[in-house]
């Protein structure tokens, strides 16, 4: 439910000192990156991280992600508002795939603040795409501070809605559309969800949120109790949500496609795949969100992996937790898919 108001400055009781351990293999991987994989960001180093993100984040071209003919893919524009603006997507598949392919529209992650549309693709292709035979659409939605309020959500919205309509041309299966995202992105997702539900629109057969970033609010015990230890804590999260929301953060009535977690009708949404670390800020947030899909009347799988942090099977994708939960992904796109 809204609560109201700006972020509550209740606190835990030395939250640092009972904080769950890291996972063995997850600790020595954040170990060898050094302090710099837990800088947190603060609104005074914002645009200087924006800037070394775009300079080191990968941006690969076409013929990259096309990896020597086994995916094809293209860039797709469509309208977003009546002055012309347009949004960007990439949509990729396995070359040479038969008939309509299910569709994973993806939201990259980044605080909103950070990433592209294209980083993420080459590990959706080689993870999902090819061994699932899906077709993945990912967006570049506008980013804060520049996005207005509710820009890239409507972003997404206006990319959905193409992909939706030219599914055909695509040679996309419009009834098999699964929403995803990670971190930012699964914020993104659930937001879409809600989104296309109250306005009619495509109607999506899953929503697979990977970490979402959730709730502006800053309240939950994990995201004190966390605090200075993830890599992604209090006040990078506070950071990120002050860009994007401007003089609205914290604020009471905050739309839900916003921050989802304000929502107070989680009925009527498709299945969710939600997850989390229980050592990561996001962890109670992700919580609390399928339990309310599940007090809706909803469909909701919930994963905490022991132990991790967030974006942990991004640091270390060769451990066995971010083996494990890439496993659990997939199993449960498979279903999804099949249904």
């Amino acid at each position: 439910m809204d609560t109201g108001g700006r972020p509550s400055e209740h606190r835990p009781d030395s939250p640092a000192r009972h904080a769950p351990a890291f996972d063995p293999e997850l600790r020595a991987a954040l170990a060898a990156m050094g302090a710099e994989a837990r800088e947190p960001l603060t609104p005074e180093g914002l645009a200087a991280r924006q800037e070394r993100d775009a300079a080191a984040r990968p941006r690969p071209a076409l013929g990259e992600l096309r990896a020597d003919g086994r995916f094809e893919v293209e860039e797709l524009r469509t309208p977003a508002d009546r002055d012309g603006r347009e949004v960007r997507l990439v949509s990729a598949r396995p070359a040479g795939a038969a008939g309509p392919l299910p569709l994973l529209y993806y939201m990259h992650g980044g605080g909103m603040i950070m990433g592209n549309a294209w980083s993420v693709l080459p590990r959706l292709l080689r993870e999902w795409a090819l061994p699932l035979g899906l077709a993945v659409i990912s967006v570049e939605y506008r980013l804060a501070p520049w996005a207005p309020y509710l820009g890239p959500v409507e972003d997404c919205y206006a990319g959905l809605v193409r992909a939706a309509d030219d599914a055909a041309a695509l040679s996309l299966d419009a009834d098999r559309v699964i929403l995803g995202g990670k971190s930012a992105g699964g914020g993104l997702a659930a937001a879409l969800a809600l989104l296309t539900r109250d306005r009619g629109g495509p109607v999506p057969i899953g929503q697979l949120l990977l970490s979402p970033m959730l709730d502006d609010r800053g309240t939950t015990f994990s995201s004190y109790q966390m605090a200075g230890l993830d890599t992604w804590d209090r006040t990078s999260n506070a950071t990120a949500w002050q860009a994007v929301l401007g003089d609205r953060y914290g604020a009471a009535g905050l739309s839900p496609y916003a921050a989802p977690a304000r929502a107070t009708d989680l009925s009527g949404l498709p299945p969710a795949y939600i997850e989390a670390g229980s050592a990561e800020t996001f962890r109670d947030e992700a919580v609390a969100y399928a339990d309310a899909i599940w007090r809706a009347g909803g469909e909701a799988e919930l994963h905490v992996w022991p132990g991790a942090f967030h974006g942990f099977d991004t640091l270390a994708p060769r451990a066995v937790l971010s083996q494990d939960a890439h496993d659990a992904r997939s199993r449960w796109l498979r279903r999804i898919v099949g249904r």
